[in-house]
């Protein structure tokens, strides 16, 4: 049975918890140990993909199709451990199952309560899956004190008692802010936010403090003597210049160590970090650097494309190569020409997105990055963005777009040569959709496997000829047009195993032009990057080398 660690927060930012619970990950399975991570998010949302970029940052898609909390891209990329369904839920979730248990008939005409069948419900989600690993980590989203935290509170705190004594440990994170004017820290923010949290009946075992400076012994001493923590787990977490240098840095700290002493796990394994050594050499001696330029509609909210940056990171590290992303924001230059804005890239990256608004700046970065021969990765929209581009200017069918753009203005004005997705196959069954279906949940989502060409340009950089990819779309370009974008130069190089889908597009004769309809940022990891980032920097790398 697994032992549980809850992570909460108090004046924190979101990463911080995120970052924490993925660096302990790493940490712990360093040391030999398993381990699974879990975001509880007191949010209402059932279904994280209908809130917007601009509200909640990236919706990461897990392989069995859940779409879920950022966080659990982080999970990922520090443990390697693929998320699943049952590694996020969030209030939402948790009062729509109760609903319909009660609509069956499930409680037998009880008066439905927070506690005990809100609780209930939450301590059941929890329990999933606690045979599989040795430890089980449970971030619990939002900040110590808000309103729509307190049932995960309260059913954290009936967990814990639940299990045997010893197996459930409660880590805090707070900020020490620094006053200039005094030239002190301040302990002041993280004595009462633990004062918040035992009045909810939980008392950490271990504090971890964002400090930028460093914490003097004598403040550990009070914090401790005023949070009733020993002082060797009041652990310091100050400010890096790269997340992947978080593992390293907690583990000087001290923090697998308090983990384990609070658990009494002694003797404990000798951690082997030589994967994060390696990890942060890669990402400090650089043969270089590049410039990539990610044309998008969200620009102005980095945490939106999270995890295309963090590949690109990876893809860096891979070559040795400091990659600088540059933020491009495509309604710039919809109705103006898109050189002077894309000039000095060494690579173009159009990432996804839902809506007209931006998009015909997307097809003339397609356009420039095609006619100069410049490195060009197209995801989910940027590969549909790159079949428009060649439709109208290859083909020529001026009048080529997506249906999505019609159905947003609510009449007919292109030729949809991508068109609103109704039915594909999951597994044994054919799923169908309708354009007027709930927008929530209802995508192509999770992995779906790909046949690729022979002697294709992803063929080569994936070193093998069927993948296996993770979606998240209703649109999809229509394979009716595949003939007459073939004869133009565009190669149809993937496709879904009946044939009906296309899922990879490359321009023939381009040094690296390749356009995606899923998501490979998702599944990308600073040890292992994926391959068509890996190999999309080389190519960048190569065009630097020759300016």
């Amino acid at each position: 049975m697994a032992r549980y660690i809850f992570i909460t927060g108090g004046v924190v930012s979101s990463l911080g918890k995120g970052l924490a619970s993925a660096a302990l990950g790493a940490l712990l399975q360093a040391r030999g140990f398993s381990v699974r991570l879990r975001k509880l998010d007191p949010y209402l949302n059932v279904d994280p993909g209908t809130m917007s970029p601009f509200e909640h940052g990236e919706v990461f898609v897990t392989d069995d199709g859940a779409e879920t909390d950022l966080d659990l891209g982080h999970y990922e990329r520090f443990t390697g451990v693929a998320a699943r369904k049952t590694d996020s839920v969030s209030s939402g979730r948790i009062y729509s199952n109760v609903l319909e248990k009660e609509r069956r008939g499930d409680y037998l005409g009880k008066t439905i309560q927070v506690i005990p069948h809100v609780t209930n419900e939450i301590k059941d989600f929890l329990a999933v899956g606690e045979d599989e690993v040795d430890f089980m980590l449970c971030e619990i989203g939002g900040t110590v004190g808000d309103i729509e935290g307190l049932p995960f509170f309260e059913a954290i705190r009936q967990f814990s008692q639940d299990r045997p004594r010893g197996q459930c440990i409660f880590m805090h994170l707070t900020l020490l802010p620094w006053l200039a004017a005094s030239g002190e820290l301040k302990t002041k923010p993280t004595q009462h936010s633990v004062k918040e949290l035992r009045s909810i009946g939980l008392q950490p075992d271990i504090l971890v403090c964002r400090s930028e400076h460093p914490i003097p012994d004598k403040e550990r001493e009070k914090i401790g003597l005023f949070c009733n923590v020993r002082a060797d787990a009041v652990i310091a977490a100050y400010d890096l210049k790269s997340i992947y240098e978080a593992p390293l840095a907690y583990h000087r700290e001290g923090l697998d160590q308090a983990v384990l002493d609070a658990f009494q796990i002694s003797p404990a394994p000798r951690p082997d970090l030589s994967v994060w050594e390696d990890v942060s050499d890669r990402l400090v001696h650089t043969d270089g650097e590049v410039n990539i330029a990610i044309v998008g509609k969200y620009t102005q909210l980095e945490d939106a494309y999270k995890s295309i940056k963090e590949a690109l990171t990876h893809g860096g590290m891979a070559n040795r190569i400091k990659v600088n992303v540059e933020w491009v924001d495509a309604e710039v230059f919809d109705h103006e020409d898109a050189a002077p804005h894309l000039e000095g890239y060494h690579a173009i990256l159009v990432p996804g997105g839902f809506g007209e608004r931006g998009t015909e700046g997307k097809i003339k970065a397609a356009q420039f990055a095609r006619e100069r021969k410049i490195p060009y990765l197209g995801i989910c929209l940027g590969m549909q963005m790159a079949v428009i581009e060649a439709a109208r200017n290859l083909a020529g069918l001026t009048t080529a777009g997506s249906e999505e753009f019609d159905h947003e203005a609510g009449k007919k004005r292109f030729e949809p040569v991508v068109y609103h997705l109704k039915e594909w196959v999951q597994g044994n069954h054919a799923v169908q959709r309708k354009v007027d279906d709930d927008k929530g949940g209802t995508m192509r989502l999770g992995a779906y496997t790909a046949a690729l060409a022979e002697g294709s340009k992803v063929a080569e950089v994936y070193g093998t000829t069927q993948i296996e990819e993770r979606h998240r779309h209703r649109y999809e370009v229509d394979i009716k047009y595949r003939e007459k974008l073939e004869a133009c130069g565009l190669q149809f190089s993937g496709m879904s195993p009946d044939g009906r889908l296309p899922e990879i597009v490359e321009v023939k004769d381009h040094p690296w032009f390749i356009g995606v309809q899923f998501h490979p940022e998702l599944k990308s990891k600073p040890f292992d990057p994926h391959p068509l980032f890996r190999d999309f920097v080389r190519a960048a790398k190569e065009v630097s080398r020759l300016v």
